[in-house]
């Protein structure tokens, strides 16, 4: 099993997560703003629509796992996987992947782990999660500057435990493209078309979702109360 020394701790691979609440939302947002917010990763966004990509915004409260118990904010979008060019038919968004694009957390733990074991873009933030409610909120400020105040309405449960494959996980960091690896279980999941709200602060983020056509309704929302996680090694994409 590969090892890595992070802040004079022992991490282990795979890193697992045992137990988190995941809540977020996928968005249609104009390829052509998304193509240039990703083109430093070498990546392209996969269409879903003629014009159309896919901007997922998602808010985790990891609260057991190999890196601590922290708060999350992830922006990412559906890409091509690398190598694969030409339109896509509705049958290859199965094999799309999602670039993590920007992941502010609110411990320097998980910081350091994320950046040095699979080159995710981790910065230090300012991150409030309400989760007390069936209505799940997320202000999130950066800087001292609100980037967004995102709430997730109640939807429908899905029965049951859903093992989870889920889209390849793509990064970029110091000019190097990374796979990761990782697998999920979902419980008490819920779903419901739109449900989710935004509302956008004046950092430089919340400009860039604004070029991008939010706020606006999403495609879908999500809230998973309970999920496990496993994180392999990430791999040269």
């Amino acid at each position: 099993m590969a090892t890595h020394l992070i802040q004079g701790r022992t991490v282990g691979m795979p890193v697992r997560v045992r137990d988190a609440e995941i809540c977020g939302a996928f968005y249609p947002v104009r390829a052509d703003a998304a193509r240039a917010v990703i083109a430093y990763s070498g990546l392209d966004v996969a269409e879903v629509l003629p014009g159309k990509a896919v901007c997922v915004l998602l808010f985790v409260d990891y609260r057991d796992g190999d890196l601590d118990a922290y708060h999350e904010f992830g922006m990412a979008f559906l890409v091509r996987p690398p190598g694969v060019s030409g339109p896509m038919k509705a049958a290859d968004l199965a094999r799309a992947g999602v670039f993590v694009h920007w992941l502010p957390v609110d411990q320097q733990f998980t910081l350091e782990a994320g950046r040095t074991l699979w080159g995710f873009p981790k910065e230090m933030a300012d991150i409030e999660l309400r989760l007390g409610s069936p209505y799940k909120r997320c202000v999130l400020r950066k800087d001292g500057r609100l980037v967004l105040d995102m709430l997730v309405r109640p939807g429908v449960p899905v029965p049951g435990a859903t093992v989870v494959k889920p889209l390849e996980a793509y990064t970029h960091r110091e000019g190097v493209t990374r796979r990761v690896p990782w697998s999920a279980r979902a419980r008490r999941a819920r779903i419901r078309p739109g449900g989710a709200l935004i509302r956008l602060g004046n950092h430089p983020i919340a400009k860039e979702l604004s070029e991008l056509g939010l706020p606006k309704r999403a495609l879908f929302s999500m809230n998973v109360a309970r999920a496990e996680m496993l994180f392999g090694a990430a791999r040269e994409a």
